[in-house]
């Protein structure tokens, strides 16, 4: 595991090994406020090289799910100080991932009643969980007028300088998993006939403009862009232009210089080996995520597939994954059944190896 746990410089940042612990939403911040329990859980997991946050919301119209924090508010900005003064003072370095649900939500989940916002008006064929009447199919979302799109990216830079208020070390803009970025790259939900959709160019125009500003107001070497190719979680699609899409959109992402792309490897069986191809058109650092464990992640890294290899699920009961890695000590079960529950159960009660 030579390779796993040497030092990285990111940026300006030196990680101390090449485990990051990847964003994962666990709803517990009750009114959209990070708490004592998301502190305490992160600061946990300082031993890995880089944490990156769950989803955090840049503005109210992007909260989509139930309990899922923010960083539009000074209240918000003082609870994720706390969370960001933990885990520096264990000597970890962490970044906020700032994601916009998008069309993936429901109006239970908005405060004041706002309505999802999306590219075009595509309503998602899933059901999403609201505190005051459980699973319910999600909402109609409304096609941003041409006012929103600013108001938006504006949102996001709004969300990255409160970050840096806060003390994170960088963001993460989350163009994946089906979340609103995401929604403007893919033709199956991004029908719009303007500027911002139609081409391949036109589709990414979106995501590129929100990087392009956040990186001017934080520094593109605190910037990183998650991406999922081939994707069809949150009910996404697959299309026949999607590597050409991503072709497009990670070489516009390396003119930028920002620290980093975050490639998930889907299901698909395309998805390996066209992350390779990525690789070779960002001069960045490369992050990987999913279905690896120690040794699958040493290979990667041997290979000079990946600069960093993110990991979800193992950290989830396993605080100390680090540790457990160097030792090859077994890893823990999570209680999946607790992913998403408001309490410190299934959350902070898995205990580290040393006791």
């Amino acid at each position: 595991m030579n390779t796993l746990f040497s030092p990285y410089h990111l940026g300006s940042l030196a990680l101390k090994n090449r485990v990051v612990m990847a964003p994962m939403t666990r709803s517990r911040a009750l009114g959209n406020v990070p708490n004592e329990l998301i502190r305490d859980h992160y600061a946990a997991r300082a031993s890995a090289g880089l944490l990156i946050t769950e989803g955090i919301a840049p503005s109210p119209r992007g909260l989509g799910y139930a309990r899922i924090p923010g960083l539009y508010s000074e209240e918000q900005v003082e609870g994720f100080r706390a969370v960001t003064d933990a885990v520096h003072e264990r000597g970890g370095h962490i970044f906020a991932q700032v994601m916009h649900t998008g069309r993936i939500g429901h109006e239970l989940n908005f405060p004041g009643g706002h309505s999802p916002l999306a590219p075009s008006a595509v309503r998602a064929e899933e059901m999403m969980h609201t505190d005051q009447e459980g699973s319910v199919p999600m909402s109609e979302p409304r096609a941003m007028s041409a006012q929103e799109l600013i108001e938006t990216r504006g949102e996001f830079v709004s969300a990255a300088e409160n970050a840096r208020r806060a003390g994170f070390d960088g963001i993460e803009l989350h163009s994946a998993n089906g979340y609103l970025l995401e929604q403007f790259l893919s033709p199956h939900t991004n029908r719009r006939d303007n500027e911002y959709g139609g081409s391949v160019e036109n589709r990414a125009r979106f995501v590129l403009e929100t990087t392009k500003e956040v990186a001017s107001a934080i520094g593109p070497d605190r910037v990183g862009v998650r991406l999922s190719p081939f994707n069809t979680f949150n009910d996404m699609k697959l299309y026949d232009e999607v590597e050409a899409q991503y072709r497009y959109v990670v070489s516009q992402l390396n003119a930028l210089k920002i620290a980093y792309v975050h490639i998930v490897l889907t299901a698909d069986p395309r998805a390996r080996e066209f992350s390779k191809e990525l690789r070779r058109l960002f001069s960045g650092a490369i992050i990987k995520n999913s279905g690896y464990d120690a040794e699958t992640a040493e290979q990667a890294l041997s290979r000079g597939e990946a600069d960093l290899i993110s990991f979800g699920r193992p950290f989830l009961a396993n605080p100390d994954l680090v540790e457990r890695f160097r030792k090859k000590a077994p890893l823990a079960t999570p209680d999946f059944s607790l992913l998403y529950t408001p309490g410190a159960k299934g959350y902070n009660d898995y205990p580290p190896l040393s006791a």
